[in-house]
């Protein structure tokens, strides 16, 4: 069996001094016992304040400022969230940039991949279409490939979050994450290696971790949901699979009425106002799905918010 190498905290703590003045240090929000019914205290990390809107920006630096980008640019596949951040770090660093979209990515990161100077390629029906299309795409033109989830320079950019992260709050006992493809876990996965447990949340309906986990190897998997957009990949990254499988304590699974149940209360109550996937961890501890001990330091992951307010209500 081939072995996999991931990131190290050597590897993370390089990549941070690389994209330190690209990226912002994100704040966290500590929520006092009751702010969303009987669980105690909860600590938010609002990596939604990040640049282009999510946790991807930074590897989407990363990736950038590690490779030699050719005069055709960088290509990527993406629900929305990573186009958006490659779009955003190809601008600022003077490359073009395609992006490839399924047409599950919503009207709003449409309109913003657009604004910001990138070619939007609408194509097929979820991630998995656009990211056979921009592969065809990056061969062909000889642009950088820049994937969502699997490569070390972006797992290592859910790794930089995580560090800042722990420096924040070293006191967290449990980080709970939302997991599409896998890049983001995998980077927390590497970072706190153990230390700190990492509890992996999916929509039921985009079960590709959880569906990777029982087979032991990454599976194709029918994915939908109101998630869809940034939850998506139809295949669980080999990268973040085996991070998880190394250092994730457990993965559990959240109704599309439970995430939008959570999405409203995140604003309702606290005022941040995410996507749906950014959602999921709170959904996790509201349906019970992950239930902590009484004084269990607990912290939510909120790792997104490009998406149209208007449809974030009591009723969705």
């Amino acid at each position: 069996m081939q072995t996999i190498a991931l990131p190290t905290r050597s590897d993370i703590e390089n990549a941070a001094g690389r994209v330190a003045g690209y990226v912002r240090t994100t704040p966290v929000l500590d929520l006092e016992a009751g702010a969303f019914g009987e669980h105690g205290p909860l600590t938010l990390k609002l990596e939604l304040f990040q640049h282009s809107g999510s946790f991807k920006a930074r590897g989407a630096f990363n990736l950038l400022l590690s490779r030699a980008v050719p005069e055709a640019g960088v290509v990527a596949a993406s629900g929305g969230n990573f186009g958006l951040a490659i779009a955003y770090a190809a601008r600022a660093l003077g490359y073009p940039a395609s992006i490839f979209v399924p047409e599950v990515t919503v009207a709003a990161k449409r309109d913003k991949l657009s604004a910001l100077g990138a070619k939007v390629v609408v194509t097929g029906e979820v991630y998995a279409d656009a990211l056979a299309a921009s592969v065809a795409e990056a061969g062909a033109t000889g642009a950088l490939f820049a994937h969502a989830y699997d490569q070390p320079e972006v797992l290592a950019g859910g790794g930089i979050c995580a560090r800042e992260l722990a420096a924040q709050r070293p006191e967290l006992d449990t980080v709970l994450v939302a997991v599409g493809g896998g890049g983001l876990i995998g980077g927390f996965a590497c970072w706190y290696a153990g230390d700190t447990r990492i509890v992996a949340v999916e929509p039921e309906q985009a079960p590709t971790l959880a569906r990777a986990l029982a087979a032991g190897e990454p599976v194709e998997v029918t994915v939908s949901g109101v998630a869809a957009d940034s939850l998506g990949a139809s295949r669980i990254g080999a990268l973040g699979l085996a991070a998880t499988q190394r250092w994730v304590e457990r993965s559990v699974l959240v109704t599309d009425e439970e995430i939008r149940r959570a999405q409203w209360l995140l604003w309702d109550r606290v005022r941040v106002l995410c996507e749906p996937g950014s959602a999921a961890p709170l959904a996790a501890l509201l349906a019970g799905a992950y239930v902590p001990s009484t004084d269990e330091r607990v912290c939510l992951l909120i790792c997104g918010a490009n998406l149209d307010p208007g449809t974030v209500s009591p009723a969705a």
